[in-house]
């Protein structure tokens, strides 16, 4: 299968994206398509030797639209396209404004108390005011006519559209006008002046002007909303540097940034940006990483380092070579997965892709029903036709096709700048229903960077000689334990001798012959396997476990010579983050190969609610599954290497630490930075993401479900309601807007991270905190009125500071001194609210 994006063309609303994507799907040799309408982009997946993209472009074509695939420089262009589509609209109202004002200054100034010159009043200059109001619609009905030629072209097509609503409604009022007209003329002319008064009062030409203007207004307010929606890719698009500065020849020579290759050397000095991913190989330079990361530290790099592209050079300078161009460079990857994301669906959307299928024609058989029934109670035919022009005109299929991508091109935006990219719309969706977070112990929780802190030895061997043996074992493993005690006999100078007959045994330890000698080291039970006793230093083992320190035996010829103490320090944001993750609800669980009393030393410092230990790799993803069978949405949060078992069988799998690294396949979302709390902002966007989803789609149905009864004249006989088709007209350019402003409120989320402190942790010293933390559960707070209430009597209390969540129902207490739950409780209670408990 291979996969092709295209430009989509003549797409005005969420019927339009469905009838592209029925029409792509059944195109033989196509396996699935996506079409995003937020950014007129359609996504397929084909088998090449079935079919090409020129097919694929016949079959959109065919179905009404036009399609082009898009080049490896698209973007760029796009952007500047949909600018310039822009600046054509903008010109287009304000030419149909201009027409529109002397219009309806003529049909609705009298109304107004606007004097009128005396030329279009009075009997005898009714055809001149008649005529004068078609001379002022037609240059607004040429301006906008792509209304017409799109809306019916695509009910000639039998796959009608809101450009065909418009089209029908405007059309309407123009022809009835144009009837009216010419019925003015035949009875002006046969002297019956009270008849062409009547169907001079029946000219709908400021409808049709006002109808076509008025929805270009919401076009074009809708159009610069959608351009803001992609503010952040923009802004990802923008940080790639113009040139760069690479030595060929021995000289220095600048050229553009996408012509470094693969192995070439590039400059980089004090405020220059990174062109490509590369690695430093001369120099030493501090990198400002913020834009891709979001870290706001500086961090220092010397040879060795690797440096991304779009990453700024703070001081320094350092030669670099460029491993990949920037065409495959990191910040390409982030775009690609940004705007991927953005082109996926979720599933909420599916319930508006149902709808908007068959939305278009349900609307105009409501309009021929209410022009029908009208008629038939013995109304006039312009009555009858006004409720019909009012239905088509007021009913909006665009807001219902918008309502879930614009939410979602922007919360993938917005989580990019944090260093958190999402690949998908269905892993944002899933992200926000996590009820359980399983999390990895090493690299995870901790920095991921064992150090050996003490050796203790057993049955009188010689330290030094036990170090220079377990250095010579060690060094053929690549685990991180076995670099611990390497590195650390490497600096202190222990001479490396040749190991033989090497064997590691996963989730043990290894086995080498090292001067004459058979060497074990590892945990108790690769001792026990092996018969080797412990009981000489079985007490030291538990009391450094009991610390969060990792024992490891050493044997040599089948006796115990020593025990060496392995500690992995904890992040300081690891305990903020399993704390809002309980503040949200979650459980967290972790998981790790270390001895149980290791595990429970590091649960008890980060407060996580559950731990299993002693585990080998393949057991993580058995135990992610019983979670599920549980009935537990699971996210798993790991380095995606040694977990991409468990990462792909968890609901949301979560890499994090990745770094260049970003496209990993067991990953739903990446993490750039090695930070849980990055974790932590992932989900509470995710939440925010889906809110505003579900208000979206709010709004969009309550419109709909009450502006097209309104419309039609449901309420005329018992509340005398009747729409204007110019009002209706007005009401359906908003309601798109509304949906895509409500979305841009996403740009104001702010990262996971609370703003309180947390005490700091390290492996070995846990220091107590002078406040106590409660959780305090509350029924009846309705609104933000209520939890301004709560708020003000519990931070009214000496010692307390709480911070009231009316989502959660729930106050998160931070208590200094001595405050007891009786009297919390009743400065809740005597402000009428129920405390169902604290925690």
């Amino acid at each position: 299968m291979k996969n092709a994006k295209f430009n989509v063309t003549g797409m005005s609303c969420a019927a339009c994206q469905g009838h592209v994507e029925k029409a792509v799907a059944k195109a033989e040799g196509v396996d699935s398509v996506s079409v995003n309408l937020l950014a007129n982009k359609m996504s397929v997946d084909y088998d090449e030797s079935i079919t090409e993209p020129q097919k694929i472009i016949a079959a959109v074509e065919g179905a009404g639209y036009g399609a082009s695939e898009i080049s490896e420089n698209a973007q760029r262009q796009s952007t500047t396209t949909r600018q310039d589509e822009i600046e054509v609209m903008k010109k287009r109202l304000w030419w149909s404004v201009g027409f529109l004002v002397p219009l309806f200054y003529i049909c609705m100034g009298h109304m107004a108390g606007i004097p009128i010159p005396p030329v279009f009043t009075g009997h005898k200059n009714m055809m001149i005011y008649a005529l004068t109001q078609l001379l002022l619609t037609v240059p607004i009905i040429a301006i906008n006519f792509h209304y017409f030629t799109n809306g019916f072209k695509n009910l000639f097509h039998r796959t009608p559209n809101m450009d065909s609503l418009i089209a029908l409604g405007a059309a309407a009022s123009f022809v009835y006008s144009i009837f009216g007209t010419y019925m003015m003329a035949y009875h002006m002319g046969r002297g019956d002046f009270s008849s062409a008064h009547e169907y001079m009062m029946n000219l709908y030409y400021e409808s049709c002007g006002m109808i076509l203007t008025l929805i270009t207004v919401g076009k074009y307010l809708e159009a610069r909303s959608k351009g803001k929606t992609a503010d952040a890719v923009k802004k990802l698009i923008s940080l790639a540097p113009k040139n760069a500065v690479v030595i060929r020849d021995g000289k220095e020579e600048e050229i553009p940034a996408d012509s470094v290759m693969t192995g070439d050397i590039f400059l980089l000095k004090a405020g220059w940006s990174v062109p490509c991913d590369g690695v430093i190989i001369e120099g030493r330079c501090t990198i400002d990483q913020s834009a891709l990361t979001g870290e706001s530290i500086p961090v220092d790099k010397s040879e060795g380092d690797r440096v991304m592209s779009a990453s700024v050079n703070a001081g320094g300078f350092a030669k670099c070579r460029c491993e990949k161009p920037a065409k495959d460079s990191t910040l390409s990857q982030i775009i690609a997965l940004v705007e991927e994301a953005s082109a996926t669906k979720a599933p909420v959307a599916r319930l508006a892709d149902k709808i908007s299928a068959v939305f278009v024609p349900a609307v105009i058989i409501i309009a021929l029903l209410s022009l029908t029934i009208w008629l038939a109670l013995g109304y006039g035919f312009a009555f009858a036709l006004n409720m019909a022009i009012s239905v088509l005109v007021i009913s909006c299929p665009c807001s219902l096709g918008l309502a879930t991508p614009t939410a979602i091109m922007v919360g993938t935006g917005k989580a990019a700048q944090f260093g958190v990219l999402i690949k998908s719309a269905e892993s944002l969706e899933t992200a926000h229903s996590v009820d359980t977070v399983v999390l990895d112990k090493t690299g995870t929780c901790t920095e991921g960077r064992p150090r050996l802190i003490s050796v203790q030895t057993a049955n009188g061997y010689d330290k030094d000689e036990l170090m220079k043996l377990c250095y010579s074992a060690e060094s053929g493993s690549s685990h991180p334990l076995a670099k611990a005690i390497a590195d650390h006999c490497a600096e202190k100078g222990y001479a490396l001798i040749q190991a033989d007959d090497y064997s590691e045994t996963a989730g043990g330890g290894i086995s080498a012959l090292t001067d004459c000698k058979r060497v074990f080291i590892g945990n108790s039970r690769l001792m026990q396997e092996n018969r080797i006793d412990m009981s000489e230093v079985a007490a030291l083992a538990e009391s450094g476990a009991e610390q969060g320190e990792i024992p490891l035996y050493a044997a040599v010829d089948g006796k115990l010579a020593g025990i060496l103490f392995i500690a992995d320090k904890i992040k300081d944001s690891s305990k903020q983050a399993v704390e809002d993750f309980h503040r949200m609800g979650i459980e967290t669980i972790m998981l790790t190969g270390d001895n149980d009393k290791t595990a429970k030393a590091i649960q008890k410092k980060l407060g996580i609610d559950k731990v299993r230990s002693q585990l080998m790799p393949e057991d993580k993803a058995k135990i992610i599954s019983e979670l599920q069978s549980e009935g537990k949405k699971t996210a798993m949060i790991g380095d995606g290497i040694n977990d991409a078992p468990a990462l792909t069988s968890a609901d949301v799998g979560i890499a994090i630490g990745a770094g260049q690294d970003i496209a990993l396949e067991s990953a739903d979302i990446v993490l750039m930075k090695s930070d849980l709390n990055d974790a932590v902002t992932a989900v509470k966007l995710s939440r925010k993401v889906m809110k505003n989803i579900k208000e979206n789609l709010f709004w969009a149905l309550i419109y709909n479900a009450l502006g097209i009864p309104l419309a039609a004249g449901v309420f005329y006989s018992l509340l005398g309601w009747k729409l204007n088709p110019m009002f209706a007209a007005a009401a359906m350019s908003l309601s798109s807007v509304c949906v895509v402003t409500n979305a841009l409120r996403l740009n104001f989320f702010k990262d996971g991270r609370n703003t309180y402190s947390d005490k700091t942790i390290n492996t070995t010293i846990e220091t107590e905190d002078v406040k106590m933390k409660k959780v305090m559960k509350i029924e009846g707070m309705m609104c933000n009125h209520c939890t301004g209430t709560v708020s003000k009597v519990l931070n009214a209390i000496d010692g307390v500071k709480a911070e009231v969540s009316l989502e959660e129902k729930c106050a998160y207490l931070d208590i200094d001194g001595n405050v007891s739950d009786d009297t919390l409780i009743k400065a809740v209670t005597n402000a009428g609210y129920e405390v169902k408990g604290i925690e």
